[in-house]
């Protein structure tokens, strides 16, 4: 039996030294804000050049592990959510950008997470979740003649919401999923025209909330997301 030759690729230096400095990192022996080794001690510790170090050390950073300043020894990063959704992005921007099958998920996704997020807020928010949620929608009306700030103030409202979770990855989340939206595919988080129809639809989310109803608040977003009010449709359609 004869095979086709392969050519099989060795792993880079800067690969077997990433990993040694991941096992470092997730001993357990070095807190956020702790220096790693030296470059020359490193060097010496794995007997490998400069360049592999380097290498090794951007990749961690770019990851979010480690912060890199000039003239002083890498850290172990602080952990951030917020960090890591934005290093997603880039991929998210790829998906999103070729797949249309990917965008219909996602569009899914967030309808599944933002009704929930509804629920949890009726459970869980305080007169001040209230009046800042209320806030908002001021501030929304007061912007309704400028989409871009328009637009900005509906992404803080349903982060804002996301955030009576008291869960920092929910928030995270939320940010993720309307800045991705916003960002590749605009038109789906911003239809000119029907600012004051979303103002309204705010207001019976936030009522629903402060009222306790789960159910109604999560109704309440699925119909703001889905755009099943009637005026909506009238409007889209230049009926109204």
């Amino acid at each position: 039996m004869t095979t086709k030759p392969v050519s099989i690729k060795r792993r880079k230096l800067s690969d077997e030294v990433q990993d040694q400095l991941l096992t470092i990192i997730h001993s357990g022996n070095l807190q956020p804000g702790d220096t790693l080794p030296s470059e020359r001690e490193l060097m010496a510790s794995f007997q490998v050049g400069r360049p592999a170090i380097r290498e090794a050390m951007q990749n961690l950073q770019r990851m979010g592990l480690v912060n890199i300043r000039h003239g002083e020894r890498p850290r172990v990063a602080k952990p951030s959510i917020d960090q890591m959704v934005g290093q997603m992005s880039e991929t998210m921007r790829h998906v999103l950008s070729y797949s249309e099958t990917s965008m219909e998920h996602l569009k899914e996704a967030r309808l599944t997470f933002e009704c929930e997020m509804a629920r949890v807020a009726a459970a869980k928010s305080t007169p001040a979740d209230i009046d800042h949620l209320r806030n908002l929608i001021a501030l929304e009306e007061a912007a309704s003649q400028d989409s871009g700030r328009f637009m900005n103030l509906d992404g803080e409202f349903h982060k804002a919401l996301a955030a009576i979770s008291g869960n920092p990855i929910f928030s995270g989340l939320s940010r993720a999923l309307f800045d991705w939206l916003a960002h590749f595919h605009i038109d789906l988080v911003r239809k000119e025209g029907v600012e004051n129809l979303t103002i309204a639809e705010h207001r019976l989310i936030v009522d629903a909330v402060e009222a306790g109803d789960a159910v109604q608040a999560a109704t309440a977003m699925a119909n703001h997301l889905n755009r099943a009010n009637k005026l909506y449709h009238q409007k889209h359609l230049g009926q109204v």
